[in-house]
């Protein structure tokens, strides 16, 4: 990995740990939603850019344990990927629902007091949103930052909650609302993160492009990705896609 232009940042202490929730970049499995508008080769290559900043990002934040948590099938394509400064886990269970619910109870495990599990196609988000989103954990339960189509791009907590993830309203519009009910029923003190977006449809891609034609350091492998297959990008943007 190439170290970050962003200089390091992070809260006090060495007790937190960044999770990216990953998939091995192979066709047909990651960024489904953008492939009637994509080819197969280029949706996978954007994936692999989004993780590869997503872990320069991770980096940038100092005093922090950077992990990433992916189905068994994908260790050793991720390993391979992030090198030894990044350390893979395999999640038990299959889905988002059983990942997350993984992060917690392994790195809680290991002594951890502060976990964050987060997204890998929002590289483009400002290091300092997750140091305080760490810091933020010092004072509550848990920490959430909100997507604007009604998701959530990162979760953090002190512990593993039972019962906070499961598979009702995973990936949808209601994925934010329904996690914070189940955090209110167990009595869980919550704080928000700033709200952000990821990347999922091509209206996401193109607000990205117009974001890093002017920052390309944001996220410098993503901005290749856009500049390479701007035409395309473009068409998005007129509707003709």
């Amino acid at each position: 990995m190439e170290s970050s232009s962003q200089p390091k940042v992070g809260p006090p202490g060495g007790d937190c740990t960044l999770v990216i929730m990953a998939k091995a970049p192979k066709p047909g499995t990651v960024k489904t939603r953008l492939a009637h508008c994509l080819p197969p080769p280029a949706v996978t290559a954007l994936y692999r850019c989004l993780l590869d900043d997503t872990m320069t990002l991770a980096q940038s934040v100092g005093n922090v344990e950077v992990a990433i948590m992916c189905p068994a099938s994908d260790v050793d394509d991720l390993a391979h990927l992030a090198g030894d400064s990044v350390r893979v886990v395999a999640q038990t269970g299959e889905g988002l629902a059983a990942g997350l619910n993984s992060v917690f109870a392994h790195f809680a495990a290991t002594g951890q007091q502060r976990i964050i599990a987060f997204n890998s196609d929002s590289p483009h988000l400002p290091a300092s949103v997750l140091q305080r989103a760490f810091e933020a954990l010092a004072t509550c339960d848990v920490v959430i930052g909100p997507t604007h189509d009604g998701g959530y791009y990162l979760v953090g907590a002190k512990a593993t909650h039972p019962g906070l993830f499961n598979g009702d309203g995973m990936g949808t519009s209601s994925a934010l609302e329904t996690l914070l009910g189940r955090v209110r029923a167990q009595g869980l003190s919550v704080r928000l993160a700033d709200p952000f977006y990821d990347i999922d449809v091509a209206s996401d891609l193109i607000r990205l492009d117009e974001e890093l034609r002017l920052s390309p350091p944001r996220a410098p492998r993503t901005a290749a990705w856009l500049a390479q297959w701007r035409q395309v990008v473009e068409q998005l943007r007129l509707g003709e896609l």
